[in-house]
């Protein structure tokens, strides 16, 4: 076997078993905050691979007909006290999130936060934590020396089990949400850009 399908079999196992250790509280809670803003606006905040995952989510929600803004684009406008925000960060510690998120306090707008540590600065700021194992920058930071005396190498760089296994349970989370709304395939269909 090629050490490319070694490494896939060994993270696919990874990520099925981070996802399947959310609380199911968690997740519940999550899908009705989510769908309790389905009139109002919802914001993505994450930064660097964060980021790319809750673009990705972001996309799906504009998919369902929510609307939905990702932080640092020109067109997202002002929070209000109605609007949700989705915090990304395995850390809870990623300064433009934290800085983002207490703003969004400030304004009074209900935050959720998606993170590996459940005591950070962002799940302080937040009403709701899904809490999705998987190490993360500062987890290694934590013990690379130690694996580096020992000759244990990680085959997923830096926080790359958060990342991937968040993108599964914000997709597996759309999933839920399609069959709350009673919305299918071709309705999403409508919703996305065509090619021309």
């Amino acid at each position: 076997m090629s050490f490319v399908k070694e490494v896939s079999n060994w993270l696919l196992s990874g990520i099925g078993g981070i996802v399947q250790g959310i609380e199911d509280d968690e997740i519940n809670r999550m899908v009705e905050v989510v769908l309790d803003a389905m009139d109002n606006k919802i914001l993505l905040l994450g930064t660097g691979r964060s980021g790319f995952v809750g673009r990705a989510f972001a996309l799906r929600l504009m998919h369902l007909g929510f609307n939905v803004y990702v932080s640092g684009e020109t067109i997202t406008p002002a929070l209000t006290p109605d609007d949700l925000v989705l915090a990304i960060s395995g850390s809870g510690t990623t300064t433009t999130v934290v800085a983002q998120a207490e703003v969004a306090r400030s304004v009074g707008s209900k935050i959720t936060a998606v993170t590996s540590h459940p005591d950070s600065p962002l799940a302080e700021l937040s009403d709701d934590i899904v809490v999705v194992k998987g190490r993360t920058k500062i987890d290694q930071e934590f013990d690379y020396d130690g694996r580096q005396i020992a000759g244990e190498y990680d085959n997923a760089p830096l926080g790359t089990m958060f990342e991937l296994s968040v993108m599964v349970f914000l997709d597996s989370v759309i999933a839920e949400l399609m069959q709350k709304l009673g919305i299918h395939e071709i309705d999403l269909r409508r919703r996305h850009p065509k090619a021309v």
